[in-house]
């Protein structure tokens, strides 16, 4: 519910904080007080668009706040979803427009899109007024209407889980038969793709071994005569290292005999001798392998131009590379020649899941038709004293193709006057007929569920007597379960109120503005006396006020 409202530099208002309380609030003042300028400041908190012609002091910004007591309501999951700091009592909102036509909106203080607050305040507050009645002509809050009768909150979530599972299957199936059209209309492309590569017959890393084999094969001549000039500076000539590294080492051990500090040195360079002798006679054997090769040379130069080849082709870095752009073709292929069993799989999937999906709005539409018979009786109770008199009403449920809310198409059919033919409640009646069933259908589904507090804006416009007592009567039923707050100008509606606001305006030194006051016991009596009476409030309006409060006290 909505426990305060702050409006601050909004059209005739300065400053302004309402408070609200729970059950039926009456909000009553003369025609120009402003009580439509506080439906504006609310439809800012509701996400509508804004309108700098509102704001009052063009220097400043406008400002609108409302504290919400949110007890009660499931609404963690949407803090949560919404990364916004959760209060599990309270929530603010507010909505702040400045002069240059820039609009912010805050949750608890975090700043959000209009359609995040548009989603929470459509939870928190439901503003009704004949203006607003085209929502009864909307098949989905009719099917709404009919779902909170039945209680079908817990089989909708249950349905819309299956519905989304069949809409998944049914989307998967669709990419994979366009996917499979596609691969056989391309199949004679990728099949001469995957030959080539596979004639290939490519090795990983394959590009890198005949690269180092081409270098080889490239500069025998050279690697010869180096690796000669090798061998023979370690062993060949007459000054060799090796003999000039024994005659090293021979000197060495003679010294050991005078010279300790030399022990061991000259094993040392034994070791050395070894090991290069062994270096001098792997060289030799190198040398011997080096052999010209032209044929060999050619081949290597032939294979890695393939390769090349295809690397540019298939934008391919490597061999490694070609080598998966190869499996990529093996796979689709392999597809190709299984695609029959793929979609087979996958139709039974689809099947599967529409058939689930059909069995819950099959139970979805039974207890919609039983819903359906009961509130067409509730309704026809509610709204005959109501002036509706000759109202007639009934519901057309069709069968359609799976949708998010099931396969009932749900159409409400109405007619007020006598040998009227039923016909949608679009083309049937006046705001004011409409305004008395959107009441009636509220109260109904007050009983059912839990509903955002309901701002009642002058639907009961055009009745009076006992038609208005009784139209104040039904709103402070609803006002039993939720909060409710009626704008109204008839003394038998406003006498039901728990509490009773007042608006006007007052001038000052420079300007006119609107103000909002509370009124106590005996004030709540003076106000429904002056609308009994008008401007010549007189003692039999006081006490016909005093009696319409005391017959309608709850």
């Amino acid at each position: 519910m909505i426990k305060l409202l702050h409006i601050s530099n909004y059209a005739l208002i300065n400053k302004l904080d309402i408070e609200f309380a729970d059950g039926l609030t009456i909000i009553t003042g003369e025609t120009g007080a402003g009580k439509s300028i506080i439906l504006g400041a609310l439809s800012l908190i509701m996400g509508e668009r804004a309108d700098t012609k509102a704001i009052r002091d063009k220097n400043a910004k406008t400002v609108v706040e409302a504290t919400f007591d949110i007890s009660g309501y499931q609404l963690e999951s949407f803090f949560t979803d919404n990364d916004i700091d959760w209060d599990e009592h309270e929530c603010l909102v507010r909505r702040e427009l400045a002069p240059n036509g820039r609009s912010r909106a805050f949750i608890n203080d975090s700043p959000v899109q209009l359609g995040t607050l548009r989603e929470l305040s459509t939870r928190l507050l439901d503003i009704h007024s004949q203006h607003s009645n085209m929502l009864l002509s909307q098949p989905a809050f009719q099917l709404s209407i009919l779902d909170s009768i039945a209680g079908n909150r817990d089989l909708l979530a249950a349905y819309r889980k299956a519905y989304q599972d069949f809409r998944e299957a049914s989307r998967e199936l669709e990419n994979t038969r366009s996917a499979i059209e596609k691969l056989r209309t391309d199949e004679d492309y990728i099949r001469f793709q995957f030959d080539q590569l596979s004639a290939m017959q490519l090795q990983p890393d394959e590009d890198q071994e005949l690269e180092a084999l081409q270098n080889k094969l490239s500069n025998v001549t050279e690697l010869k005569e180096v690796l000669w000039n090798v061998e023979s500076e370690l062993n060949s000539n007459e000054n060799s290292i090796l003999d000039r590294l024994a005659t090293v080492a021979q000197r060495l051990e003679d010294a050991e005999s005078n010279l300790t500090e030399v022990d061991g040195f000259a094993p040392r360079v034994r070791t050395a001798i070894i090991d290069l002798k062994d270096i001098a006679q792997s060289v030799g054997n190198i040398v011997d392998t080096l052999n010209d090769d032209p044929e060999e040379l050619a081949r290597v130069n032939e294979r890695l131009d393939n390769i090349y080849t295809l690397q540019r082709k298939h934008n391919a870095q490597d061999v490694n590379q070609l080598l998966e752009i190869q499996h990529d073709y093996e796979r689709q292929l392999g597809e190709i020649e299984h695609n029959d069993e793929i979609l087979e799989t996958l139709c039974q999937r689809v099947a599967a899941a529409r058939q689930a999906a059909n069995q819950i709005a099959a139970q979805l539409s039974s207890k919609r038709k039983d819903a359906a018979q009961r509130f067409k009786k509730e309704l026809l109770a509610a709204a005959t004293p109501l002036g509706l008199k000759n109202i007639a009403f009934d519901i057309d449920i069709k069968t359609t193709e799976l949708t998010t809310s099931g396969t009932d198409n749900v159409e409400f059919m109405m007619a007020f006057n006598k040998n009227q033919q039923l016909m949608p409640v679009r083309d049937t009646a006046s705001g004011g007929e409409i305004s008395r069933v959107m009441l009636c259908i509220k109260a109904i589904i007050a009983r059912h569920m839990r509903l955002p507090s309901i701002i009642f804006d002058e639907v009961d416009t055009g009745v009076s007597g006992d038609v208005a007592n009784m139209i104040g009567e039904m709103m402070a039923g609803i006002a039993e379960t939720i909060q409710v707050i009626a704008i109204t100008h008839l003394p038998q509606v406003a006498a039901h109120g728990a509490h009773h606001l007042r608006v006007f305006k007052a001038d000052n030194a420079n300007e006119t503005l609107t103000h909002v006051e509370s009124l106590d016991a005996d004030e709540h009596i003076m106000e429904i006396a002056r609308m009994l009476s008008g401007k010549d409030l007189n003692q039999a309006a006081i006490d016909n006020a005093k009696s319409l409060i005391k017959n309608n006290t709850r």
